[in-house]
């Protein structure tokens, strides 16, 4: 029986001399790990539509012990996304983000739009990398089960202060005044705070609608990868090779 979903290619392996096996992220079903015949030849009816960064209409069928992709129909590409390597590795850390910590057979549409608008941000307008990771990061978090507590300072229930702290481990905010020793924590400008307040609670669609200064912007990007590498509880490689390729650029 087959099964029909829209879904965006994050990774391939070759198998054997011409087939390949692809990682997706799907609306209905998350993760899942497909086999696709001969999709090594240029000429094989799938290579394009089952490349990484493609976005695919597939048509799915479960064989004896792995799903199979008998049939794909390109929706988008983000092809182009190849010619700037650092975009490039900040998508394959997206993707590989994603591979760890959406499990398979979850509902997972809020994720998949995401991944989109955040590659479409990436190869379709000039905003810096390190906006684009900050807002996958958080919300990723928040589409994945995990808020961020940052309304109130937990000591007093302070809302607004020209400097707070985000305790990315315990998931707390604290004011100035009511910072009492903690280890895991990062320091926010008041710009950094909103920003973070906005990133997590904006509808979908508007996720990018602000500004934010570049020293507020390198905060934020520290708290926002400390938090999901806090909450995913692992070691991301190709993390490790974006912040390379950023330390060249």
């Amino acid at each position: 029986m087959k099964t029909e979903m829209e879904a965006l290619i994050l990774t391939d392996t070759t198998v054997g001399d011409n087939d390949r096996l692809v990682t997706v992220l799907s609306r209905s079903s998350g993760i899942l790990r497909c086999f696709v015949r001969g999709a090594k030849n240029l000429k094989n009816l799938n290579f394009a539509s089952t490349q990484p960064l493609s976005y695919s209409h597939l048509s799915i069928y479960k064989g004896r012990s792995s799903y199979v992709i008998d049939e794909a129909k390109l929706i988008r590409s983000f092809y182009n996304i190849q010619f700037d390597l650092q975009r490039l590795a900040l998508a394959q850390y997206m993707c590989e983000l994603a591979i760890k910590n959406i499990p398979e057979n979850v509902y997972s549409s809020d994720l998949l739009d995401l991944m989109l608008n955040c590659l479409h941000v990436l190869t379709s307008t000039d905003r810096p990398p390190e906006l684009i990771k900050t807002v996958f990061e958080i919300r990723f978090a928040v589409l994945s089960g995990s808020m961020p507590d940052i309304i109130y300072c937990c000591g007093c229930g302070k809302y607004d202060s020209d400097t707070m702290f985000f305790d990315y481990v315990n998931n707390r905010l604290f004011c100035s005044g009511c910072i009492n020793g903690e280890q895991s924590v990062c320091m926010l400008s008041r710009g950094a705070v909103t920003a973070f307040r906005f990133i997590a609670l904006a509808e979908p669609k508007k996720i990018f609608s602000f500004s934010l200064s570049d020293v507020s912007l390198h905060q934020l990007s520290d708290c926002s990868e400390k938090f999901i590498l806090s909450i995913s509880d692992t070691r991301f490689h190709t993390l490790d090779y974006y912040k390379q390729i950023q330390s060249f650029t």
